[in-house]
């Protein structure tokens, strides 16, 4: 279902990608090292985007995708910039399936599997980035995986709660119910 960009969905977009460029630059609670970087509540607003609808999800990871480009080595850029698979990926599947934030069963389960796809796209970046198809470098490889894999499930799940519990309350709102998945 293709939906117009009304005036309210235009700006909620449009704020959700000021949210996505401004957390890098201004969080405090930021980790990196290269080629890994942990910023809490980065993908809050690819979250919520993904559960208003796919056209917003998107603008939002480019605008997420700038906020990196701008504040963070080339490296971190590119794995926000493999958001877009996720992001897809998640927001069709809620749009199609928009009972699955309803449950926090079934919400936890699209959360790690959203996790592992944004941890294996991110990976991917990382390998070509750095290996460019030579994986003979055996401790680094699972460094990566350890690191960018592992700490991106985790970081994804941390931020998909937070965006949860935003969703749950703005779905409430009269305002924003009707512009939200489920």
């Amino acid at each position: 279902m293709k939906r117009k960009w009304t005036p309210r969905r235009l700006t909620v977009a449009a704020l959700l990608i000021a949210i996505a460029i401004l957390i890098p630059m201004i969080s405090p609670l930021k980790i990196v090292l290269e080629p890994a970087s942990f910023t809490l509540a980065s993908h809050v607003a690819i979250f919520l985007a993904m559960m208003i609808d796919p056209a917003v999800a998107v603008v939002v990871t480019i605008g997420a995708f700038l906020g990196f480009f701008l504040n963070f080595p080339l490296v971190i850029a590119l794995r926000a910039a493999s958001h877009i698979v996720f992001v897809i990926v998640g927001a069709y599947y809620l749009q199609r399936r928009p009972g699955t934030l309803a449950s926090l069963g079934q919400s936890h389960v699209f959360s790690f599997l959203i996790a592992v796809l944004h941890a294996v796209c991110e990976v991917a970046v990382v390998f070509v980035f750095y290996f460019n198809g030579d994986m003979a470098a055996y401790t680094s490889v699972r460094m990566v995986i350890l690191l960018i894999g592992v700490g991106s499930v985790i970081h994804s799940m941390v931020d998909f709660e937070i965006a949860y519990v935003i969703y749950k309350a703005l779905h409430r709102q009269k305002g924003f119910s009707d512009l939200m998945v489920g």
